[in-house]
């Protein structure tokens, strides 16, 4: 339920409730085309009885097509199918965490329960489900019936809420404003009030998640491209102090024939091997650390997962070791090239004199 303060035609001092009615879930479902799936979902509370227990669980009333959208995964029994919705049948599908609150461990799979004192069979248990965010409680947590059945349990034909899903992730915004006009003009609102009939785009939040990740990997990319950097000033350093000492060598092997071409190749092809060894042994460190550290828990606590499923685990990934090396490979040749270069000209003469 939203409030409208734009009503077509109105004075914006005008308010107005805007709720929902029966037939506008099929009305958006038959005038946008491109959603792949709409539901209707109503949020409540209903008290649940097997044998002498009695709870109240959270439950919602959904259409067929809400399973796939919010990927409710059924681990015990099966999710409803199109039969439960032209049957008029009454099934129940239990959160993991809340078959566990009613049945305390007992199989519930054709087990029948009462709520709100009317018999229901429950078909399935849903599998355990990590959420970093829910609508109206985690899908542990609750039990999901035929939408068909609010009528029976609340004696109520109206949805609390319309989900859909449009039929590629880009069109998610000319979805929203598709939709948000069916209503309006059922409605009798302002298509443009976006607070008469307030939304939840999980598109829009997985972008701006996607983009705090991106963000995070160019600051530490960055990080790293300076430690590299620093990296490479050192190998040079020591490149030009090998320089250094080894004049008289060089102006040796000057005398003996050797090209600057060739002094050049033995420089660089040394710069590049110092570079490589203290890669591999900063990868293979990397390596072993990572597996040595045991996982933190993050989510694995509260949805008491297996297999510290849900945690953070740190481990190396080829690829970007395979991007580090090409990374390596231009530091030792950019750190080797100077020094190089400098031992390459070196005049045989002077070289030799060089004490």
């Amino acid at each position: 339920m939203g409030r409208s303060n734009q009503h077509a035609g109105w004075r914006r001092t005008i308010r107005q409730k805007v709720k929902f009615l029966d037939g506008d879930t099929e009305a958006v479902r038959d005038a946008v085309p491109f959603l792949k799936a709409v539901s209707s979902e109503t949020d409540d509370g209903f008290s649940f009885k097997y044998g002498s227990k009695v709870v109240n669980i959270q439950s919602k009333a959904v259409d067929f097509p809400y399973g796939g959208m919010r990927r409710l995964n059924v681990d015990q029994g099966r999710y409803f199918e199109a039969a439960d919705f032209t049957d008029h049948r009454q099934v129940v599908i239990f959160g993991p965490h809340a078959a566990q609150k009613l049945f305390n461990g007992y199989p519930p799979v054709g087990e029948s329960v009462q709520i709100e004192g009317h018999v229901f069979q429950v078909i399935g248990v849903l599998k355990n489900k990590i959420q970093d965010s829910s609508n109206n409680g985690p899908d542990n947590e609750n039990a999901f019936v035929p939408f068909d059945m609010m009528r029976l349990l609340r004696n109520q034909r109206d949805p609390d809420s319309i989900v859909f899903q449009p039929s590629a992730p880009e069109l998610h915004l000319k979805a929203l404003q598709a939709v948000r006009a069916v209503l309006a003009q059922r409605h009798h609102f302002d298509p443009k009030d976006d607070k008469a009939v307030p939304s939840w785009d999980t598109v829009a939040d997985s972008a701006e998640i996607m983009q705090f990740s991106t963000a995070l990997d160019l600051l530490l990319g960055i990080i790293g491209a300076m430690t590299l950097g620093v990296g490479g000033v050192g190998v040079m350093n020591i490149m030009l102090v090998s320089v250094t000492e080894r004049t008289r060598e060089i102006g040796l092997l000057k005398a003996l024939g050797a090209r600057r071409k060739d002094i050049l190749t033995q420089f660089l092809l040394e710069s590049l091997t110092l570079t490589f060894l203290a890669g591999i042994v900063g990868m293979t460190v990397a390596v072993i650390v990572a597996y040595l550290i045991p996982p933190m828990p993050l989510y694995s606590d509260i949805y008491k997962t297996a297999n510290h499923e849900g945690d953070i685990l740190l481990r190396a990934s080829p690829t970007i070791m395979l991007v580090s090396f090409a990374i390596l490979a231009a530091v030792g040749v950019i750190s080797g090239l100077l020094p190089a270069v400098r031992a390459s000209r070196m005049d045989p003469v002077v070289a030799l004199r060089h004490e």
